[in-house]
């Protein structure tokens, strides 16, 4: 047995080596991909960020996956504020690739401060925010890509729009340049695909401005969210501690409290004319039964300088779930790609 199970580990160790070494030939080993650096006590790659703002001095939540100088990828969860856990699926795929990667809990979500000071809560922010997580981290022009998926797609967008000469590459997953298209796509498109009496009686619960009561809900999780957001028979825990960890006061002050469009602060929100300005290598992805329109998201990719898209056929809001093998497949050969020079 024993003899067994070190013959298994040499193999896996070999097998790990191979793919590495045919992915970035500057961690060509397991030794140097688990390498963090650290000195003292190990952390298992988490770590704690300051972050500065006018109102204060805060902390968010980061945790480091391996080691790669050539690709370092922040994913950056959507919402607002529902948290990095829904993204812990990449942790089956980038450490196979030899991708260096980072979940990160935007301010006010999950395991990160949540002042309670409603004037954080902009684009504004968030985009100095990212900027101060990428120099904490030591990204720059050569190796730093942002996924971002849904708000976190906008906010990827935004950071691109002021600061794209740090990065080497963009992702927006599964988010429209428009959050007034976004909301005449859920009520040209999706409501009509809802059985009438179910919409009503939604309708009617709006109107009354009711969303905290509990029908509202049980409502749209089999009628709404398992059709456009997650159509996995079961969802999987990430995806369940995300909704069950979500800070519901940011997310209805930014997006509103409809799931049929923007009615928060993000609602005037439209990017669209200055998509072209986007030169950086930039994938967009959308899904066929997406809560956004994959059409305007397979147009986006055309208005960028260095455009390319990504269709999901079975894929929701969360592709990477719903259509994992397509999403990932696609995903990773961007990244490599553009480490490669073939975006260029």
């Amino acid at each position: 047995m024993r003899s067994f199970l070190f013959s298994a580990c040499i193999c896996l160790i070999v097998s790990c080596t191979n793919q590495t070494d045919q992915s970035l030939d500057s961690a060509p080993t397991l030794a140097n991909y688990f390498d963090f650096g650290d000195t003292g006590v190990q952390a298992g790659g988490v770590k704690l960020l300051p972050i500065s703002t006018p109102v204060g001095n805060f902390k968010v939540w980061t945790k480091r996956f391996g080691n790669n100088p050539r690709i370092k990828v922040l994913l950056l969860h959507g919402g607002p504020a529902f948290g990095h856990e829904y993204m812990e699926c990449f942790e089956s795929f980038f450490p196979k690739e030899g991708f260096e990667f980072y979940e990160y809990d935007q301010l006010g979500s999950s395991y990160s401060d949540q002042p309670k000071d409603s004037s954080l809560w902009t684009i504004d922010h968030f985009v100095e925010e990212v900027e101060q997580v990428r120099k904490a981290l030591g990204m720059n022009k050569d190796n730093f890509y942002i996924l971002g998926n849904s708000w976190g797609g906008m906010l990827g967008m935004e950071y691109a729009f002021k600061y794209q000469d740090n990065l080497k590459g963009l992702i927006i997953s599964n988010m429209m340049a428009s959050c007034h298209d976004y909301g005449k796509y859920a009520e040209d498109v999706l409501a009509k695909q809802m059985n009438p009496k179910v919409l009503d009686t939604i309708r009617q619960i709006e109107a009354r401005n009711d969303y905290s009561n509990p029908k509202y809900f049980e409502l749209l999780m089999p009628n709404f969210y398992h059709q456009h957001l997650c159509r996995l028979d079961e969802w999987p825990d990430a995806v369940n501690r995300s909704f069950n960890h979500a800070n519901m006061e940011i997310y209805t002050m930014m997006q509103g409290p409809s799931e049929f469009g923007v009615g928060g602060r993000l609602k005037d929100w439209d990017r669209k004319a200055d998509l072209p300005k986007i030169k950086i290598p930039t994938l967009t992805i959308g899904g066929k039964y997406d809560t956004m329109d994959p059409e305007h998201m397979k147009w986006m990719s055309t208005q960028l300088q260095k455009g390319s898209y990504l269709y999901c056929p079975n894929g929701s809001h969360l592709s990477m779930w719903d259509d994992q093998k397509v999403y990932m497949k696609g995903v990773i050969k961007f990244i490599k790609d553009v480490d490669q020079g073939k975006m260029n």
